[in-house]
């Protein structure tokens, strides 16, 4: 009798001892499984993030960081290895060393060291340019742009070499005629095919009362085919000191948004016979006065303001005058109007780098 009693105290004992083993066993199980997934999960995220950065700077170095993204960000795997740990934190390790650069890249552009571009077409690295110039001109005006390349414009290598060596280019802007392929349109690229000095604008057609909109496109035209600090308009009538002109250019590259030249307003004519008659004279109030705006012989822009024309080409009204026309751009903009006293043409005795025919 007792010693039944003492099988079943023992038997029932092992039973309970069984018991909380596998309670213990289970929760066990239960904690490990939470550990490996929480490790698994918190690796994947750690992938995916480190993806999705590499994604975002790959703008700026296509070829270096997709090759990156390749090689230390495996994806579409059902679990993440130690190996492919290592190389996760590989990858973040070279982000932080891209973003490094970036700032290192960011004060020296602010320092006035000239920011590089990659050649789509070379693949090779190229200085930024100062400026891109665009002497306005007409057909039949012919004599006017060889008087232009005689005196201040170089030209054939001479040309080359200015863009090479001062990042200076300059161009006769002119569009196409009503009559498309007529004889001035042939004219023009004869002697575009001697000179190789012309933007001509395939989509403009060319007409005094449409001057305005050329001018939006030129720095349209020009901001999207070269990188330069400054886009500058002169018309084909004045003459430059293209050193000088360059070195005011250059005194300014501390100014992200600048707008410069010889600054003036003046009476707005409401008569349509009158030779500066402004169809739109009724915007100008009862003063029937311009704003301020630069003197339309000479005048430039920074790449910022050239890239916002660029942006806006659709909703930027253009008036009459291709000059007041510029200037209205601007206004309510946080840009800086410089009135630079060497481009009022019409002074040239007294300092102005400009002359008018």
């Amino acid at each position: 009798m007792g010693g039944r009693r003492s099988n079943h105290r023992l038997s029932s004992a092992s039973s309970f001892g069984n018991r909380i083993s596998f309670l213990m066993l289970s929760m066990f199980a239960t904690m490990a499984s939470f550990y490996v997934a929480g490790s698994y999960f918190s690796d994947l995220e750690l992938g995916i993030y480190c993806i999705k950065d590499v994604r975002l700077v790959s703008v700026m170095g296509v070829n270096l960081w997709r090759s990156l993204e390749d090689s230390y960000c495996p994806t579409g795997k059902s679990s993440i290895s130690v190996d492919d740990t290592l190389k996760i934190i590989t990858c973040r390790e070279q982000q932080k060393k891209l973003a490094a650069l970036h700032v290192d890249l960011e004060n020296a552009r602010q320092e006035g060291f000239a920011s590089k571009y990659l050649s789509e077409n070379s693949g090779t690295t190229k200085k930024k340019l100062l400026a891109v110039i665009g002497i306005v001109t007409m057909f039949g005006r012919k004599n006017n742009r060889d008087a232009i390349r005689k005196a201040w414009m170089p030209t054939g290598t001479a040309l080359k070499k200015m863009e090479e060596e001062k990042g200076i280019v300059i161009r006769f802007v002119i569009g196409r005629s009503p009559n498309r392929g007529d004889s001035s349109d042939r004219e023009i690229d004869n002697e575009n095919r001697q000179a190789n000095d012309f933007m001509i604008l395939e989509n403009h057609v060319e007409t005094p009362e449409e001057r305005s909109k050329k001018t939006k496109l030129f720095f349209i035209h020009a901001v999207e085919h070269w990188d330069a600090e400054f886009y500058a308009k002169i018309n084909d009538d004045v003459y430059v000191n293209i050193d000088a002109l360059g070195a005011i250019l250059a005194s300014h590259l501390d100014k992200p948004r600048v707008y410069i030249g010889c600054m003036k307003s003046g009476e707005v004519f409401s008569k349509p016979k009158h030779k500066w008659y402004e169809p739109d004279w009724w915007k100008f109030g009862d003063g029937k006065s311009y704003f301020q705006h630069a003197s339309g012989e000479v005048f430039a822009i920074s790449q910022a303001l050239a890239q916002f024309i660029s942006i806006n080409r659709l909703v930027l009204h253009t008036y009459a005058h291709d000059d007041v026309s510029a200037g209205s751009w601007f206004i309510g903009l946080d840009v800086k109007h410089v009135d630079e006293g060497k481009f009022c043409c019409s002074s040239w005795s007294s300092g102005a780098i400009c002359a008018s025919a």
